[in-house]
């Protein structure tokens, strides 16, 4: 059994006509005759059915067909593979999002990825971390580079430069690195005002968007702290108490993500993207780019 014959069986279960699939597999009608008779005796089933008029396929030559088109299928996309493994793969593209944070890292990258495989494309795109999220889980990108802070507060719970947020050393939060509002729910709230009416504001946002309005304490500075060593209280403050805090011996500042100078890149590739050697090469060209930065 040949290739050939395989390809001739497709064109007839096809066109359904001896000619017409003669003409298209480039042969006689009597050639293609003889072949599907040759595959009839190899297969020991008869798989076609002929008449003067048309050609059916056996419930026999059906399967048949579902082979030989399965088969000439892996044939292509073997020989396909071969050609990429000796050439490279002359079509393929690959579309990388990243965010402003990477945009000292990405370029670079692929410009060395691009030195050592010429014939990838690569196509570029800036974008805010949601949208690489969206682009990556529909397949619209290959792959995302963003960097985020390491060890930052819950996603849900935002402060401003000015506040802080602290605890007595023995707080149940104290070493917690990854809090959210949740987390808060079941502790009560000290409140330290501000001479500012600006910083004051934001204090009154922050306390509303942990839901504590109703339920704070407030007082002075000195009144907080003794209060959060005796208790399971967390207390928020503004910024120009964070020297007075932090040199009590048995308080902790909670870290949000503005106090963490660190960030760790982040790099996703598509659930749809094959993830070979030239992609790996990629992806380990960003991840060294990173460290040279940082």
């Amino acid at each position: 059994m040949r290739f050939e014959q395989l390809e001739q069986f497709v064109a007839l279960g096809v066109l359904h006509h001896f000619r017409q699939a003669a003409e298209q597999t480039k042969i006689s009608t009597s050639a293609l005759t003889r072949s599907i008779q040759t595959l009839e005796d190899e297969m020991g089933y008869e798989l076609v059915k002929r008449s003067t008029r048309s050609v059916k396929l056996t419930p026999e030559g059906e399967l048949f067909l579902e082979y030989a088109k399965n088969t000439l299928s892996e044939l292509e996309l073997t020989k396909k593979r071969i050609f990429q493994s000796i050439n490279g793969n002359t079509d393929e593209k690959l579309v990388i999002g990243y965010t402003n944070k990477a945009s000292s890292i990405v370029p670079i990258s692929c410009g060395q990825f691009l030195a050592q495989y010429p014939h990838v494309k690569i196509e570029m795109q800036l974008q805010d971390q949601h949208e690489l999220t969206r682009k990556l889980q529909q397949g619209e990108i290959d792959i995302s580079v963003y960097s985020q802070a390491i060890n930052s507060i819950g996603s849900d719970i935002h402060l401003p430069d000015q506040l802080i947020l602290f605890v007595s050393k023995n707080h149940p939060l104290a070493h917690k690195n990854d809090i959210s509002k949740h987390d808060l729910d079941s502790y009560p709230m000290f409140g330290c005002f501000s001479q500012s009416k600006q910083v004051q504001t934001m204090l009154n946002e922050a306390i509303d968007s942990l839901n504590k309005s109703s339920s704070i304490k407030v007082g002075s500075i000195d009144q907080v702290m003794m209060g959060l060593a005796k208790s399971n209280h967390f207390a928020i403050a503004s910024i120009e108490h964070a020297n007075t805090v932090a040199e009590h011996s048995e308080l902790v500042q909670l870290k949000t993500n503005k106090d963490l100078s660190h960030e760790q890149l982040v790099i996703q590739t598509s659930q749809q993207t094959a993830v070979g050697e030239h992609v790996e090469h990629l992806l380990s060209l960003i991840k060294k780019a990173a460290t040279a930065i940082n």
